[in-house]
């Protein structure tokens, strides 16, 4: 039998007007990147999360094999019951499971950023994925700005598939501040997602990222709300192992924050999520989960809330 839960709120994810689950799904967590999952394991996972509301699903070529199993996992649903977002990647380093063989671009990007680029790729991953739009894409990790915004540039190609149909949202997904404010300053960007600058260990997206995307109706994800599980309460070598964690700076933080979620009896990965979703102008956290029990886990930490005093003495341990 499937474990009750509550229903994941939701939010309106800027001026894309979709009205987001506030932990939408990471494909990256089904891609064998953190451990195998079968094709079966992610179609479950994938029907699962939709009977649960955590019906956004946030795909990338460089997740692993995630899109081969996405596909499949989507084929026979109603696509008006499901939000899909995608990327283009630009970075060097995607690990395309389409085209393994594919060499890098000598420069570190991959695919070569233009516009024709950019509407190719998302071409072939709609084909791939037999769906006739994304609700959003995200122009991924950039190497430099200057290449993507300029005129024929990977923006001007995802506007192209934006007036085309192909596309409804456009947005960049990427780390650096400024990157982010050069691309809201466009005018032409509905949706962004920033990585590891808003969980429990840092939130310097509060005064670099956020302002600028709610002044102009910016929808924003966050990456790494549990910093790929040293968050999560379980335990933090393991955890940082398993998601290949490479900041070991924040190690003994993610332990001291755990013993003192130990000590009080309180749900560390609660802790962490609802930290985050007190943060009004973030409006998804993306997570990827590897099995249903993970999945509904991360379900109960959003639909439980925790006692406000519980953040009061967390801010007040200053850990």
């Amino acid at each position: 039998m499937a474990t009750r839960l509550n229903a994941v709120p939701r939010r309106r994810w800027g001026r894309s007007e979709l009205l987001i689950p506030v932990i939408p799904f990471g494909t990256q967590g089904f891609g064998n990147l953190f451990g195998p999952v079968a094709e079966d394991e992610a179609r479950q996972l994938v029907s699962r999360a939709i009977e649960l509301g955590v019906n956004h699903f946030d795909c990338a070529r460089c997740y692993g094999d995630s899109l081969r199993k996405l596909g499949p996992a989507l084929h026979g649903v109603d696509r008006s019951r499901v939000i899909v977002s995608g990327r283009v990647c630009l970075h060097g380093d995607r690990g395309d499971a389409l085209h393994p063989d594919r060499p890098r671009h000598p420069d570190g990007w991959f695919p070569d950023a233009s516009a024709d680029g950019v509407e190719r790729d998302v071409v072939e991953q709609l084909e791939f994925l037999n769906i006739d739009y994304f609700d959003a894409l995200l122009l991924h990790d950039p190497p430099d700005m200057d290449r993507c915004l300029r005129r024929g540039g990977a923006l001007d190609g995802a506007l192209r598939l934006k007036a085309r149909g192909l596309v409804r949202n456009v947005g960049f997904g990427m780390r650096p501040h400024d990157f982010h404010r050069q691309a809201i300053e466009t005018g032409d960007v509905d949706v962004l997602l920033c990585f590891n600058d808003y969980n429990l260990l840092r939130q310097s997206a509060a005064e670099g990222v956020l302002p600028y995307a709610a002044a102009r109706d910016v929808g924003v994800l966050n990456g790494f709300s549990i910093a790929r599980g040293i968050l999560t309460g379980v335990d933090v070598d393991l955890a940082a192992a398993r998601g290949h964690w490479r900041n070991t700076e924040d190690l003994p933080r993610a332990r001291a924050m755990r013993q003192w979620c130990v000590e009080r009896g309180v749900n560390m990965l609660a802790v962490a999520l609802q930290f985050c979703l007190r943060e009004q102008r973030i409006h998804g956290n993306p997570l990827g989960s590897q099995n249903v029990a993970e999945l509904e886990a991360n379900v109960a930490a959003v639909t439980d809330p925790l006692p406000e005093r519980i953040f009061a003495e967390f801010v007040q341990a200053r850990l």
